[in-house]
């Protein structure tokens, strides 16, 4: 099942079952506790992002390629780091070059859980019964930030810098374990992969996170990128005003965003 935000034609903002690519049903009650789906078709007048997370947390170099590319060594552990939630962007957004640092932004393809109930030093084994399910994310990066700073908060962080949609496939339809993931730059394909590639799959992450930190129901763990990101490439590839980048996880679909300059 897909699982979705969005905003009618009458300006109401509902969650709800999606139909089509114009189309849903409303969901009424709590999307990760008890509710119905009204089987009452709505139209979409624009497709928000799917989730409000309490928290995000990614993963840092879970694809050994993208360590290699990077200089980097693969850790042992899953290397956690936070994104802010104010930096979640509807599919359809625009990123935002941050007058701070407009320069050296970069775009990264992940697969998003999202975790559907309290959990807390939950087993590897039970794990994935804790995941609600699945969107793709664009964990954007301030490379100059990130390089600068020694630490990720900032580069990160700004305003736009975690596009997320354009809806969740529920973990019962979507095995995680083996999904083609791509990003595309103006239609050039940057990054292909596909997750099997991952160092730790889902349910280690979610286990592993869950030992460090409470996870409430919408929480997003961000799982990683695959090589191609733009400041590795020879010569780097960085976001410009005007461009559209898309991320395309297999099974569930494409986030399309694109970036313009911060306003004077």
């Amino acid at each position: 099942m897909r699982i979705a935000r969005f905003l009618t034609r009458d300006g109401r903002v509902l969650s709800g079952r999606v139909v089509d690519e114009d189309t849903a049903e409303p969901i009424d009650g709590d999307v990760f506790g008890e509710h119905t789906i009204v089987p009452r078709r709505v139209n979409v007048a624009r497709w928000l992002a799917p989730v409000v997370p309490p928290n995000i947390f990614a993963i840092g170099r879970n694809y050994a390629a993208h360590a290699k590319e990077t200089g980097s060594q693969v850790p042992e552990a899953p290397l956690i780091f936070m994104k802010a939630t104010t930096s979640v962007l509807d599919p359809g957004g625009e990123i935002v070059l941050p007058a701070p640092a407009p320069s050296e932004v970069d775009f990264e393809a992940e697969l998003a859980i999202v975790i559907g109930r309290r959990t807390k030093d939950v087993s590897e084994a039970e794990a994935l019964n804790c995941v609600f399910g699945y969107t793709c994310a664009n964990d954007v990066s301030a490379r100059d930030c990130q390089r600068n700073d020694k630490q990720w908060a900032r580069a990160k962080g700004f305003d736009t810098f975690c596009p997320l949609g354009p809806w969740i496939v529920t973990r019962d339809e979507l095995d995680a374990a083996a999904c083609p993931i791509r990003s595309r730059l103006n239609g050039a394909v940057m990054q292909d992969s596909n997750t099997r590639d991952m160092i730790h799959g889902c349910a280690k992450l979610v286990s592993y996170v869950s030992h460090q930190f409470t996870l409430l129901p919408g929480t997003l763990i961000l799982t990683g990128t695959p090589e191609g990101v733009g400041f590795a490439r020879k010569p780097p590839v960085f976001l410009k005003p005007g461009d559209t980048i898309e991320v395309e996880i297999g099974g569930i679909g494409v986030l399309r965003n694109t970036v313009r300059a911060a306003s004077a």
